[in-house]
């Protein structure tokens, strides 16, 4: 019957909804919107095996995460819950994040503008020949667009940009792009959160690198060590400073007073000769440089003599 099949058929879903639930700690929230059956299809495959897409009924995959948590106690996929509004899927993941997000980014195809459809980024049409003939200039004149005949075809003089994020397609506009050959939109799956550990967060978190997090810090710690020096409350960040301005201090006073002591006698030395410094310099460098060829040649005559030939 119908009804008893309709009724597995859901146990069925239930049942896949809780072993991923079960298997995974980390998911995507993605928009589907304007993606096609086939596009969809590429998508699932260049996913697998590590990542898996669950899609349905906003109503039944709430059901299947709301029955879960209350019979398994496990209450960190209950975050989903409200994340499920709209044309939404969850792609369920064991690797990492970021590579799945670079991987979902892979698949987005272009599309032609459909009149009334909300720009999702700005559309800018490239100067130059058309390919048009001139019997159509007056189509161009209507959006406001300056144009040239030039050997036989229509010329945009510059670069136009025709529609903004956010506005939606006219039909003049569209018929323009389609004449043009140009899909000026790109669809995929859109990752709206990222879900891990029981809490969701910016899939923009995914795009800090080491090297963010370090400069962060760096310029975190440079804050307190300025902060610290201005007020004069010693803190670990400004100690290095404090010693390395106090020793600034005592060397320049030995430098202007008789007081002395071994940095201070190197430094002395150096302003008293500073000729004999500069001469010196360039020698320890030449001395250092035949030493270094010296060993070098050394160990190149090591590896050539070994001892027996290749045709022994």
């Amino acid at each position: 019957m119908p009804g008893i099949a309709k009724i597995a058929q859901k146990e069925a879903y239930h049942a896949k909804v809780c072993d991923l639930l079960e298997k995974h700690d980390k998911a995507f929230i993605v928009h589907a919107d304007n993606v096609g059956s086939m596009q969809f299809q590429n998508i699932r495959k260049g996913l697998r095996p590590a990542s898996t897409i669950l899609m349905g009924k906003n109503t039944m995959m709430k059901r299947s995460i709301r029955l879960y948590c209350e019979e398994s106690g496990n209450e960190k996929w209950s975050v989903l819950l409200e994340q499920l509004v709209g044309n939404v899927g969850i792609i369920f993941t064991t690797t990492d994040l970021s590579e799945v997000k670079a991987e979902i980014e892979k698949y987005k195809v272009g599309a032609p503008a459909r009149v009334g459809l909300v720009a999702p980024n700005d559309v800018s049409i490239p100067g130059g020949s058309t390919g048009m003939d001139p019997s159509q200039t007056s189509f161009f004149q209507a959006l406001g667009i300056a144009t040239k005949i030039n050997k036989g075809t229509i010329e945009i003089v510059s670069d136009v940009h025709l529609i903004k994020t956010g506005d939606k397609v006219g039909a003049s506009q569209a018929t323009l792009l389609s004449k043009l050959g140009i899909k000026p939109f790109k669809y995929g799956l859109v990752v709206l959160k990222v879900l891990e550990g029981g809490s969701a967060y910016d899939p923009r978190v995914l795009e800090i690198t080491d090297e963010d997090l370090l400069g962060a810090v760096a310029a975190g710690i440079a804050n307190v060590a300025a902060i610290s020096l201005a007020t004069n409350i010693p803190t670990l960040a400004s100690i290095p400073h404090s010693v390395i301005n106090g020793y600034k201090n005592v060397l320049a006073i030995a430098l202007e007073t008789e007081y002395s002591f071994p940095h201070a006698d190197k430094v002395k030395a150096i302003l008293a000769n500073p000729s004999a410094f500069a001469a010196a310099a360039p020698a320890a460098s030449a001395a250092a440089a035949p030493a270094a060829a010296k060993e070098e040649v050394k160990e190149e005559s090591e590896e050539e003599d070994m001892g027996f030939s290749l045709f022994d």
